[in-house]
């Protein structure tokens, strides 16, 4: 695939008129209503709202894992619309990184070997290196031998952080990374997070109903009923929204 231009103001991921459908038992459901959004380079931003809002939905399709209704999703300019299925996971390979809620780390593989596994399928001559190097980062280098169940939901995570970043992904999907951590826990993932963001000059996008989480991205998305109801900064977080929009904030 043709290499994107990377300018300072390139936009790495854009919506066009995104629009979700799925057949129920009670007819057609139309999840996500014409959404349009561009986010930058190195851009983070936190899409909020309450459940059953999309949130979970745009961020699938963002990330290529599902096919739109309608419109176009663009990653680095190239149009999920226009791929077939092996198409879109050739670029995602390319492209993004995953961090869940449930870690979705593989149970039969250790620390180290989960890590190692994103950077074995891109080829890489040194995977076990590099995934020592990514734990120790974050904080396993001595638990790097063990399986997932031997290690805390806030270590999973920190494995789970490690291998998003493993194959320095341009692009970063986060949903509910800190969901099933206690507080203390959330906020040093939240502060691991950024840093290695930072350091990786990734671009985030991440759905929370964690407000410190949000807080920290450059930009916040609110959506209410499948469609944006406005957009802010953390330094102004009611600011473009109406009352539903705050109501999904505080979910």
């Amino acid at each position: 695939m043709p290499a994107a231009d990377n300018g300072a103001s390139h936009t790495m991921i854009e919506t066009r008129n995104l629009v979700k459908s799925v057949d129920t038992s009670e007819g057609l459901l139309t999840i996500l209503k014409g959404i349009d959004l561009r986010i930058a380079a190195g851009e983070s931003v936190a899409i909020v709202g309450a459940s059953g809002s999309g949130k979970s939905t745009l961020l699938g399709l963002m990330a290529g894992l599902d096919g739109a209704t309608s419109g176009d999703i663009l990653l680095d300019g190239h149009s999920l619309a226009e791929m077939d299925e092996e198409q879109r996971a050739i670029l995602r390979g390319q492209l993004v990184g995953f961090v869940f809620q449930s870690f979705q780390l593989l149970p039969s593989l250790t620390a180290l070997e989960n890590v190692m596994l994103p950077i074995e399928l891109k080829g890489d001559p040194d995977p076990r290196g590099k995934a020592r190097q990514l734990l120790e980062r974050v904080g396993l280098d001595e638990r790097w031998h063990h399986y997932p169940n031997q290690l805390s939901g806030g270590e999973q995570q920190r494995v789970a952080i490690a291998r998003a970043f493993a194959t320095q992904a341009r692009i970063l999907f986060a949903d509910e990374p800190t969901g099933n951590l206690d507080t203390a826990t959330g906020g040093k993932i939240i502060d691991l997070l950024f840093d290695l963001n930072r350091e990786f000059a990734t671009t985030l996008v991440l759905v929370t109903h964690d407000e410190r989480l949000a807080q920290r991205c450059d930009r916040i998305v609110n959506l209410v009923a499948g469609e944006i109801a406005g957009e802010s900064s953390p330094n102004s977080i009611t600011e473009g929204r109406d009352d539903r929009g705050q109501e999904a904030v505080n979910a």
